[in-house]
């Protein structure tokens, strides 16, 4: 940095004069200058001379046609430019903040992500087109604190300190099997019956105790010969079981929204909270405050009561919400439960 920039650098927190100055170098003139920026010739000279003043430098000299920078006004040209382009970023940087333009990332759980929360975002994007949401789903809770995405949805309490928790609702799984399945093999009382002539489809993830819960109704038996199958993820899980592969464990949701599948009364139910974290920071950005507000009212108990605290079986679910039936509220499953 040139010595000139560094004695003048404290010059440049005058926003008004460096804006002044910077304008007539512009413009050529005073008075094309204060024409531009809306000022009367004598207010843009008075703020032209304050800067020339805490610069320490006489900045123009004037000529019959106009002002000409002397040798210390070229020299701080270049550092008022660069501050006239931070101030232009900041300003920029205020619009996007609050506006519903930009990226979020959301992390949330494979299953809650394919099929309850992929089609509201859907239709909250299409409401805010230069909104672009970026869904990490995955079974490994998302480090909010680093970064790694704005919004974290999971079923494990966080247990960061730093991050703002919410909880969502609570997730119900149950068991269950298809149709096809249930004719062909007939519907088990106990869990007896289940290891005499059945097969189960289990799901192994992180936050899951899909592994541990069998080890727990069925001690000291392998799982090979009444496993038929051992995924890590919600949407293969739902398909093996939609598909007839055996009896598995789904969200008591999956009822309300699939045909495929039907409840199994085997006395197991089982469930999690559903936590929303962020950093309290980010709620202040309004894009990310607004998928915040939407999220909450995703998974809102007293609109699904799916959700609620205590487990209601699928048989007691209301035949329609907001009157709509309940198939309507995942598109996806209507089209793919006819396939």
């Amino acid at each position: 940095m040139d010595q000139l920039e560094k004695h003048v650098d404290p010059c440049l927190r005058n926003w008004e004069g460096a804006r002044a100055f910077l304008e007539v170098v512009k413009c050529g003139s005073f008075r094309s200058a204060a024409l531009a920026l809306q000022l009367s010739v004598n207010t843009l000279r008075r703020h032209v001379e304050e800067f020339e003043r805490e610069a320490g430098h006489i900045l123009f000299t004037r000529h019959v046609d106009g002002v000409r920078l002397t040798a210390e006004g070229e020299l701080l040209v270049g550092a008022v430019k660069r501050m006239e382009a931070a101030a232009f970023e900041v300003a920029r940087a205020r619009h996007i903040s609050a506006s519903m333009s930009g990226e979020v990332r959301l992390g949330v759980t494979e299953g809650l992500g394919t099929f309850w929360l992929a089609p509201r975002l859907v239709e909250y994007q299409r409401a805010h087109p230069e909104l672009l949401i970026d869904m990490r789903c995955a079974m490994r809770p998302a480090d909010v604190l680093r970064l790694e995405t704005e919004i974290a949805i999971q079923i494990e309490r966080p247990t960061v300190k730093d991050l703002h928790i919410v909880k969502l609702g609570r997730l119900h799984t149950m068991t269950c099997a298809s149709q096809e399945y249930l004719e062909t093999h007939g519907v088990p009382k106990t869990y007896a019956d289940i290891k005499e002539k059945h097969r189960l489809v289990l799901q192994v993830a992180d936050q899951l105790v899909a592994a541990q819960e069998f080890a727990r109704i069925f001690p000291d038996t392998p799982q090979v010969g009444i496993v038929s199958f051992r995924c890590n993820v919600s949407s293969v899980n739902y398909w093996l079981i939609a598909r007839g592969a055996g009896i598995g464990v789904l969200p008591s949701y999956a009822f309300a929204l699939s045909r495929r599948v039907a409840p199994v009364d085997l006395g197991y139910q089982f469930s999690n909270d559903i936590w929303l974290a962020y950093h309290p920071d980010a709620e202040k950005i309004a894009r990310v405050r607004g998928l915040i507000d939407l999220l909450i009212e995703a998974f809102s108990p007293k609109k699904y009561p799916w959700f609620a605290d205590d487990f209601i079986h699928p048989r007691d679910f209301p035949a329609a919400i907001d009157g709509r039936p309940l198939p309507s509220l995942f598109e996806g499953f209507s089209e793919l439960d006819v396939i």
